[in-house]
């Protein structure tokens, strides 16, 4: 008689997946974005840097956020990422417009975070 083999299915989840390539790219991220943020500060023309500082900002707080979620497995850590690609990408069109080395830097930082999060997001569902 064969041995009866029970394979116990699992979901993709969070719990499956190591995390910490994508938890690094979301820290340099918000790094970069916070070292641009106070950069901008000192410019001669700080008026036109504020677009750029205010994205700067909510980048650095929703990429360290996805990464603490991320980090402790949350429920809706994935579907946390569709805001932060969103914040991303807002962050590097506005960064790509000034040509400051610090704001090539933070554009380059949040494209490179910005697909990471769109290869890992889930859809936002209310069930």
């Amino acid at each position: 008689m064969l041995p009866i083999v029970i394979v116990q299915q699992t979901n993709y989840n969070m719990q499956n997946h190591n995390h910490s390539a994508l938890i690094q790219k979301l820290l340099d991220c918000a790094l970069a974005c916070e070292n641009c943020a106070t950069a901008c500060l000192h410019v001669e023309d700080v008026a036109a840097m504020v677009r750029c500082i205010a994205l700067d900002r909510d980048c650095a707080d929703i990429c360290t956020q996805a990464a603490r979620l991320l980090k402790r497995n949350s429920e809706i850590g994935h579907q946390y990422l569709v805001l932060c690609e969103e914040i991303c990408r807002m962050c590097a069109a506005e960064c790509g417009m000034h040509q400051h080395d610090h704001c090539q830097q933070c554009a380059k930082a949040s494209n490179v975070c910005a697909d990471a999060c769109h290869a890992h997001h889930h859809p936002i569902t209310q069930d």
